[in-house]
């Protein structure tokens, strides 16, 4: 039986794809984008995260001390409690101390401790995707599967493709397109729509940026446009690493030979949402100084890749 390790679900989406979508994000990525906003995405593994803000503190309740056998939990801040008028003490989480165990997080009373990922079979997911079926017939909706990096687990994504296409759903697939292409060709027949993200159009910045260079995804970019799938190509706008204008030539100029197959650009403005989630899982956020572009440079950027015959929007 088929399963996927999924560390979210997320039902009426509409930002992912056209009308009202469920949207399976699927752990595991080959990529380490220097912005990412989900860190929670790129193990392949199920991971211990802590929502400090939930937290009562060991004085009410102390649980998580005694279920941890490795001592990754101990005393930490001292903070004033506006629910209990006082002084409490929160938790501290070593996380290489950390072995998975999730004794934790069954201990712990008030949801602060959590597991990030969870193993689910298609048919599982296939439940919870039928819930809304009336939402994506009323909005020419449906399901994307996105991560992470969906092509990381491609037996589970190639099944559940297959399983939405039975049952006559959209189905869109979000991706680095970081893969070898027999994974891809085989994913091809059952998706609708391809989300490709084109973070930098030189390799070696590439490398520095997000870990891995771009031969393949450029590479499988010119083969999916060949293979007649509609393509929607995602490019993040992160200022000072990829906004320049070389680059975004390069990207206007090679979206323009992929032809037809590409029906719009979507350019991504970089943002913080994210930064707390490097908290949860006691990481470093590396551009926390770095501020995200002002609506006149998107707006520059959006003209600027338009005069490529491109569709654009500002996503």
């Amino acid at each position: 039986m088929t399963t996927g390790k999924i560390y979210d679900i997320q039902r009426f989406t509409v930002n992912d794809g056209p009308g009202i979508r469920t949207e399976v994000f699927l752990k595991g990525c080959p990529l380490t984008c220097l912005w990412c906003h989900s860190p929670e995405s790129q193990a392949y593994e199920s991971q211990l995260g802590l929502y400090m803000m939930r937290c009562i503190g060991i004085e009410n309740c102390g649980k998580c001390l005694e279920a941890c056998t490795h001592k990754a939990i101990s005393e930490g801040e001292v903070v004033y409690s506006e629910v209990y008028k006082k002084d409490i003490t929160k938790i501290k989480v070593d996380f290489d101390k950390c072995h998975s165990c999730f004794d934790c997080v069954e201990a712990c009373r008030s949801k602060a401790l959590v597991v990030i990922g969870e193993d689910k079979t298609v048919e599982e997911t296939m439940v919870i995707i039928r819930k809304d079926s009336a939402y994506y017939k009323k909005s020419s909706g449906g399901v994307t599967i996105s991560g992470g990096e969906a092509l990381s687990q491609p037996k589970f994504t190639l099944e559940l493709l297959k399983a939405c296409k039975d049952e006559g759903l959209h189905t869109c697939l979000d991706t680095t397109g970081f893969a070898k292409w027999d994974t891809l060709e085989k994913m091809i027949p059952y998706v609708d729509l391809v989300l490709l993200d084109l973070k930098h159009m030189d390799s070696e910045s590439s490398k520095e940026l997000v870990g891995v260079p771009n031969e393949i995804i450029l590479e499988n970019a010119v083969k999916m446009a060949q293979s007649g799938v509609d393509i929607q190509i995602r490019v993040p706008i992160i200022p000072g690493h990829n906004d320049s204008m070389e680059n975004l030539e390069k990207t206007g100029l090679f979206c323009q030979q992929l032809g037809d197959a590409v029906s719009m650009v979507q350019i991504l403005p970089y943002h913080k949402l994210g930064t707390i989630k490097y908290e949860r899982l006691a990481k470093p956020y590396l551009l926390e100084d770095l501020e995200p572009p002002s609506e006149e440079r998107m707006e520059e950027i959006k003209a600027f890749l338009e005069g490529f015959g491109l569709k654009v929007k500002i996503h």
